[in-house]
């Protein structure tokens, strides 16, 4: 960690450049700014100290802070990026009051080295609008229209309190406790002088209102509805009442966690291959005991390494079928571990399991028709989805599909493609087509008739000239009148199959005419 004093901030790629994402209050004090390029951040600040953000791990955290929050009320949903939501109906008078359970917070957030801003309603989005507003005046559309727009790099912003990391916790906010609580019954007039981002709208519907001199949220409450929504769309007053209480806004608090992971912390740090496979094989095992318990499986791994200079690197793969077995596991992650960069070396190895399926000793049977690919699947043994599971771990499982036969005549729809990691291979038989089909099919191409006939006694096709020396068919297809496929416009086909004195055995259609010309054309070669 940098100095408590040093500016410091998390920077994220973004459109291929390096941004600031997360400041710290030295560094917004030093005029530094979220999304600002980090080369014009150094230029600002030379002494910046930066570290790569790592969402996952943020998130993480916000899920911690979730269960800690726990102890204040047990409704508790989590505000992404950076926030949480509590109902505290029932709660306050267990610490003593509303100010004193703020106050604890803020407490236990100071011991935990955090910063805290916090505000309490009645609605969810005015407790928003105070805890993150509070205290803030209404921002002029123009430089230089109000006295107190000054330079960032001459305010101080040190007093900002939010839940980020950096160093020791401000004493002091620059709003009180009596500035983030709206009084009951009294929501109107604690949001009056908030400006009107604190609705939560989006930049630019706060831009437009701006520049109309509609800054604060006082200057909306009293304007008719129906010019509003007219105005500036249903958004903005779907805000204004749930910050007023007049439409109502539940909280979803998140689930119980539900995690199946197991850590192994290393008393040395580590960086060959054969070093992590030895752990990953103490790992798996009680990994898939958890697994067994909850009668699931997994259908997708993680490995995460968590290096000694406090960064991670995280190595999925994913199955084809869900398993706990750990020796269809194992190789799998083997076959990753050529992307693992131990840099400084490894402290601690996490093998999680992030996406499980249910999973029963012994697959029931049901329908018969439903069931027959399972069994088939069964009966083949759990070769397939081995070789299916590899695969994917370089290719990626979406590349591999299987063809499904579908209900169609029309040539190119007589198949579809489906994902073989999340689909059954076909139960049973292809239908048998009218007429031989070619096993190479393209999009028609045009063919110049040299000479007449039912097919053409000669042809010219791809700058080639070819002369027919048998030929069956015709077979008509036409196309499916409930459908406007843009490929068959041309009306009905004749198609013929079509041997040439050259070798060459093509698959030709005579389209009949409709919506656009017909003609000769090559579909398909039969190889």
């Amino acid at each position: 960690m940098p100095e408590p004093d040093r500016a410091f901030a998390t920077v994220a790629e973004i459109a291929n450049a390096q941004r600031l994402e997360s400041l710290s209050p030295a560094a917004a004090a030093a005029g530094l700014r979220p999304g600002q390029a980090l080369r014009d951040a150094l230029a600002l600040c030379p002494d910046l100290a930066s570290r790569p953000a790592d969402p996952a791990a943020e998130r993480a955290f916000l899920g911690a802070l979730r269960r800690w929050a726990g102890r204040f009320s047990p409704w508790v949903a989590e505000d992404l990026p950076d926030g949480l939501m509590l109902d505290i109906t029932g709660c306050a008078h267990l610490f003593g009051g509303e100010g004193a359970l703020l106050a604890r917070a803020e407490e236990d957030c100071t011991g935990f080295g955090l910063t805290l801003r916090a505000g309490l309603a009645d609605t969810p989005g005015a407790a928003w609008a105070l805890a993150r507003h509070a205290g803030q005046g209404a921002a002029s559309h123009r430089s230089g229209d109000m006295i107190d727009q000054e330079a960032r790099a001459t305010r101080s912003r040190a007093a900002r309190r939010h839940w980020t990391r950096g160093g020791p916790a401000p004493r002091a906010s620059v709003t009180g406790t009596a500035e983030r609580v709206a009084p009951p019954d009294h929501t109107r007039s604690a949001l009056a002088p908030l400006p009107v981002a604190a609705l939560r709208l989006a930049p630019e519907t706060v831009d437009t209102l701006a520049r109309l001199g509609l800054r604060r949220i006082g200057d909306l409450s009293g304007m008719p509805r129906a010019t509003l929504a007219r105005r500036f769309g249903a958004e903005l007053t779907r805000r204004l009442d749930q910050a007023f209480g007049l439409v109502p806004e539940p909280l979803s608090p998140a689930p119980p966690d539900i995690r199946f992971a197991v850590r192994l912390t290393l008393p040395e740090p580590i960086g060959r291959t054969e070093d992590i496979l030895a752990g990953i094989d103490r790992l798996l095992p009680p990994l898939a005991a958890k697994l067994a318990t909850a009668g699931r499986g997994a259908r997708r791994v993680r490995l995460e390494l968590l290096r000694s200079d406090h960064s991670r690197q995280a190595l999925e793969v994913g199955l084809a079928r869900p398993t706990r077995d750990p020796d269809r596991i194992r190789p799998l992650l083997a076959l990753k571990l050529d992307a693992a960069e131990a840099g400084f070396g490894i402290d601690a190895l996490r093998l999680a399991a992030p996406l499980t399926e249910p999973l029963a000793e012994r697959q029931q049977a049901g329908h018969a028709d439903a069931g027959a690919a399972a069994r088939a699947r069964q009966a083949a043994g759990p070769g397939l989805d081995d070789l299916i599971a590899r695969l994917g771990t370089r290719i990626g499982l979406d590349a591999i599909t299987y063809r499904h036969p579908a209900d169609s005549h029309i040539p190119e729809k007589t198949a579809h493609r489906v994902a073989a990691a999340w689909a059954d291979p076909a139960a049973g038989g292809w239908p048998e087509p009218p007429a031989p089909r070619p096993l190479t099919l393209f999009p028609p191409e045009p063919v110049t008739a040299a000479a007449p006939g039912q097919p053409p006694a000669a042809f010219r096709w791809r700058r080639r000239a070819f002369r027919v020396a048998a030929a069956t068919g015709p077979a008509r297809i036409t196309p499916e009148w409930w459908l406007d496929d843009p490929a068959w416009r041309s009306g009905p086909r004749d198609y013929w199959q079509v041997d040439t004195e050259e070798g060459a055995r093509l698959w030709l259609f005579r389209a009949h005419g409709g919506l656009v010309s017909g003609g000769w054309f090559c579909h398909g070669d039969f190889g």
